[in-house]
């Protein structure tokens, strides 16, 4: 899907300020036989944090320095592709799931099992999602970095006022029982105050009601879409529901993307709760004025099941520095590493038993985190893996907007979704 900044934002890190621009292979080696990487990131508040990793690193490698470069979203994605297909590229950079067909078959990403191995790290030690997430014909493409995990922001003021306390699980059927619609119709005030936020976000919406329902985004990976079998058609009207049935729900004259303000509407307080990313935490708390709940997705009629949306770290193949990149890659995969970046708070490790330092970080700050750990452990699905993903899922995009609105039925939006995601 292409993203605005502030759906971005709920979807995995921030689109924010443009650094040093450059590539790996100007960069070269200095005399006396060191070598300065190129890593290419589009988040400045995780850039602060990786000045730590790095010093570790050369702490550990001192003839090999790094230099990040920190580019907005759309500009990042339009240069590295450019870069890739002329073989002139970052030497790591960081890949998204929606992104990595793009480039699999390509032969621009290096395989890293070799690395992987001689570094003594164990891919079944990181989260398995993320780990399959960057295979292709059985060569593992990424290293796994990090988790972006589904879960609900709720104002706990708003909690507060209505007499509501956050069920310890709340639950959801497309025929609207179960407490998460209970709690969303007590948390509703007129048309002023909405106890939910049901808009056109597919990783931190739709596809979570259609997983928990027991439907397929995808049958499998680069296989065929699926958006218009009975139980995913049952999800997405029940995306509509919560708006014009039981009117829990803004509607998607406000908050359709690209113009619309659904995160606006929850940082002002007129939303209670919001399904975001828990990268989304970072940028939300600055901005509201109220304590912040976290809690876990409503489970459906299939149990509970999100998105994860876990980034990677990719070496460009026709790196100048193999074996140099080759370490820094093994470096960002180590627990050392990824400690440090969850220790601070930025992610949610890719390394299973590295989350502890981030829940501890949030706590110190009245947040409880572990509703996002513990639907990481638990049943996750990824966005679809699909050849030309990232340009179909902008019109698919489009054509789920109408969910939103009370016009279309919903059946007609599914097929109209499945026709654009098959088409070849």
């Amino acid at each position: 899907m292409s993203l605005s900044r502030r759906t971005f934002l709920i979807g995995a890190g921030s689109v924010l300020a443009l650094a040093g621009c450059g590539s790996s292979n100007d960069a070269g080696s200095s005399g006396g036989g060191k070598v300065e990487l190129v890593y290419r990131l589009w988040d400045e508040q995780q850039e602060v944090g990786y000045k730590a990793v790095f010093a570790e690193f050369t702490k550990e490698n001192p003839d090999i320095t790094v230099r990040m470069e920190v580019l907005p979203w759309d500009q990042y994605w339009t240069k590295l592709t450019t870069e890739l297909a002329s073989g002139k590229a970052p030497d790591v950079f960081w890949l998204t799931v929606d992104y990595f067909p793009d480039f699999a078959g390509k032969g621009v990403l290096a395989p890293l099992d070799d690395l992987i191995s001689k570094a003594g790290l164990k891919l079944d030690a990181y989260n398995e999602n993320v780990v399959q997430s960057y295979k292709f014909e059985d060569k593992q493409l990424g290293m796994p970095k990090d988790m972006g995990i589904v879960g609900l922001l709720y104002n706990k003021d708003l909690f507060k006022k209505a007499g509501v306390t956050m069920p310890a699980e709340l639950t959801w059927a497309p025929d609207g029982s179960g407490s998460f619609l209970e709690v969303a119709r007590k948390l509703t005030v007129g048309t002023k105050q909405w106890g939910f936020c049901s808009w056109n976000h597919n990783q931190t919406q739709w596809l979570n009601w259609i997983a928990s329902n027991g439907g397929h985004a995808m049958d499998k990976p680069y296989g065929t879409f699926d958006f218009a079998g009975q139980k995913s058609v049952e999800a997405l009207q029940f995306a509509r529901d919560l708006i014009f049935k039981w009117k829990v729900s803004p509607d998607g004259t406000r908050t359709n993307p690209p113009t619309g303000q659904a995160t606006e509407m929850f940082y002002r307080g007129e939303v209670a709760m919001f399904p975001a990313n828990n990268a989304l935490l970072p940028f939300a708390l600055p901005e509201v004025k109220f304590p912040i709940g976290v809690a876990a997705m409503p489970a459906g009629p299939a149990g509970r099941t999100v998105v994860i949306n876990g980034l990677a770290e990719a070496m460009f193949a026709k790196t100048k520095h193999p074996d140099e990149a080759g370490k820094l890659v093994a470096f960002l995969g180590s627990e050392k590493a990824q400690r440090l970046m969850g220790d601070a708070g930025y992610i949610i490790p890719a390394l299973t038993d590295a989350g502890a330092g981030y829940q501890a970080f949030w706590k110190e700050k009245d947040i409880d985190v572990k509703p996002f750990l513990d639907s990481a452990a638990g049943s996750t699905v990824n966005l679809p893996i699909a050849d030309g993903w990232t340009s179909k899922s902008t019109e698919i995009n489009k054509a789920a907007n109408d969910l939103f609105l009370d016009k279309t039925p919903v059946q007609g939006i599914a097929a109209a979704m499945d026709k654009i995601g098959n088409d070849k």
